[in-house]
């Protein structure tokens, strides 16, 4: 039986970096893989980015109403008819994005079609608060990882602060991709708390 992995850290902790070389240590050994994110991830369009300037293509997009597990299995369908090769892994990159129903069909594609897939993701918000897909794969996955990264002030980041046109805030709507007027920051816990303060006293 393959296992779903979940594998989490603050931004900028390199998780599509890793997704990527995860990719490309498959392909090395002719296996052949599967890349997917969640459609609402519109930087890069149709592309899994490396802050470091890597990308590639997914092989296809996940919308809310979609069954994971009926793309996943068509898709690999068509490339068996096409090469008579079988797929080696799913990867998942913004995995938090994920609706809950679809964590649950990434675990039936682990256990019941028996490939593994390995999840990269973020567990919460700017608030500090789960997302509905991070809360369900903590709760379902068979194995956790944290990809680290360290504050501004050289501590392990936990935490994804936001900041609108370079100011932090620390409220407004779950998701706001990152663009020219959204940012994020990796913070600490302490410093997160400190620029919350300063907010609220504004």
């Amino acid at each position: 039986m393959s296992k779903l992995y979940f594998r989490h850290g603050a931004m900028n902790s390199g998780k599509s970096t890793a997704l990527l070389q995860a990719a490309h240590n498959y392909e090395e050994r002719s296996q052949r893989v599967l890349l997917t994110k969640p459609a609402i991830d519109t930087k890069g369009s149709a592309a899994i980015v490396s802050r470091l300037g890597v990308d590639r293509d997914v092989d296809f997009l996940l919308t809310p109403d979609l069954n994971l597990r009926d793309e996943f299995n068509a898709l690999c369908s068509k490339i068996k008819q096409e090469s008579g090769q079988g797929i080696a892994c799913l990867l998942i990159d913004e995995a938090q994005f994920l609706t809950a129903a679809q964590v649950d069909q990434a675990l039936e594609i682990a256990v019941l079609d028996d490939v593994p897939v390995l999840a990269y993701g973020i567990r919460t918000d700017f608030q500090t608060k789960g997302f509905p897909g991070s809360i369900r794969l903590l709760e379902i996955a068979h194995t956790l990882e944290e990809l680290k990264t360290i504050c501004r002030c050289g501590r392990k980041a936990m935490f994804n602060a936001r900041k609108f046109n370079g100011e932090f805030i620390f409220d407004g709507e779950q998701v706001a991709i990152d663009g020219v007027d959204v940012t994020y920051e990796s913070l600490c816990p302490a410093c997160y708390i400190e620029e919350k303060s300063t907010f609220i006293e504004k």
